[in-house]
């Protein structure tokens, strides 16, 4: 057996060994023996812990104010993280763990169990203003939500994660460029110097061509952040498993900063094709301004496009990734024999579904990449444009 071989099989045991786990787990109270006098306090209980699917993948797509590593409610294992709220003024700062798992309130603060603020860290009024405790359910608290919250949450700190490692995998293989120039890459070096190349001559150079220098530093920062981010929310342990790029406000800002670089960068030949586009009828641009209209759409709709894909893609990976781990639960809680019964087509197509990822997670930082490049050579240089022009007249 090779070792590569080897390695594919080990990882598979591993994957599968791990979902059986969770799969007994997840079953052990149903096959627990109870007393006579118990049983129906145990099936009420039951009854109450019946595994939902939806809250499920929705708590482990979303944000949240801990990071989450291991077990669930009150066995699970969380890293806490800063909550830091203005209020009246004043910072007020603690770690998450103080909720509780969010039955708790801590000084006047509690997450939010209604509708609109579920998720979202609110403040306690009237008598509980200042309460610590547990919060009774079913009680009701007047509330409001905090206007002014920069927690360090789970996405925040995945962030900050992925910038050092950027930083530290950056310098580290430029300080090996500056001290051997002219060695054979290693290490990190012969990793990385590929995905530079690739990206600099299919993308940046054809895209932008004589300007490609001025912009390849954006464009090379912004592909390698996508896409360590995005093999970062595929593994499922820390410092992995966030949803960093799967969040829509991550992907707007990077869109945004897409859309600023080539609005700023643009000449006069692209504005002036914008509301005199090449090619077209006379009588759609002066009496019936459409043209115009269209291409200024365009501008804005460039940039959202952007955002949307990558979000979308990316969400719906570990949506469908989570969707097939649920499927062991569903069926177990219908009859143990079935949940294990399906488990085995569950963990095939868990596995599936991550190579699939695997695969999503470089085409994604690709696409990103190559559109903002081409937006960004659409909006500079008069000789550039002017080709493209002929080949749009052409």
């Amino acid at each position: 057996m090779s070792y590569k071989g080897f390695k594919i099989k080990l990882a598979t045991m591993v994957c599968a060994l791990l979902m059986v786990f969770a799969c007994q787990n997840g079953f052990a109270q149903t096959t627990e023996t109870v007393d006579a006098d118990n049983v129906e306090a145990v099936a009420e209980a039951a009854q109450e812990e019946v595994f939902d699917a939806g809250p499920f993948i929705i708590e482990h797509v979303i944000d949240s104010y801990g990071w989450h590593i291991c077990g669930s409610g009150e066995k699970s294992v969380t890293i806490p993280l800063p909550v830091i709220l203005f209020n009246e003024g004043r910072p007020v700062v603690f770690l998450s763990n103080k909720f509780h798992h969010g039955e708790a309130a801590y000084n006047g603060y509690a997450m939010g169990w209604e509708e609109n603020t579920k998720g979202r860290i609110v403040k306690l009024e009237g008598n509980y203003s200042d309460y610590t405790g547990h919060l009774e359910e079913g009680e009701a608290y007047a509330n409001h939500v905090c206007k002014w919250d920069i927690s360090i949450t789970k996405n925040v700190c995945a962030l900050l994660i992925s910038i050092i490692l950027i930083t530290c995998i950056f310098l580290s293989v430029a300080k090996r460029y500056r001290e051997h120039p002219d060695e054979v890459p290693s290490g990190l070096q012969a990793l990385v110097e590929p995905l530079i190349v690739f990206i600099q001559d299919e993308v940046i150079t054809p895209s932008l061509g004589k300007n490609s220098n001025k912009y390849a530093p954006y464009l090379l920062t912004l592909f390698f952040f996508i896409f360590l981010n995005n093999m970062l929310g595929i593994v499922p342990i820390f410092p992995g498993g966030a949803n960093l790029t799967g969040n829509i406000a991550v992907t707007g800002i990077l869109a945004l900063i897409t859309f600023f670089v080539t609005t700023f960068s643009s000449g006069k030949e692209y504005w002036k094709d914008i509301f005199n586009t090449p090619g077209v009828p006379w009588w759609l641009k002066v009496p019936l301004p459409l043209m115009p209209l269209v291409e200024t759409i365009g501008i804005f709709t460039k940039p959202f496009v952007l955002m949307v894909r990558l979000f979308a893609n990316i969400t719906a990976g570990h949506i469908i990734t989570l969707a097939f781990v649920s499927l062991i639960f569903i069926f177990g809680q219908m009859n143990p024999v079935i949940g294990w019964a399906v488990s085995p087509v569950s963990i095939f197509f868990y596995i599936f579904m991550g190579l699939m990822e695997l695969l999503v997670a470089f085409i994604q930082a690709f696409v990103f990449t190559l559109l903002s490049a081409m937006y960004i050579g659409m909006a500079i240089g008069e000789e550039e444009h002017e080709e493209k022009t002929a080949m749009v007249e052409a």
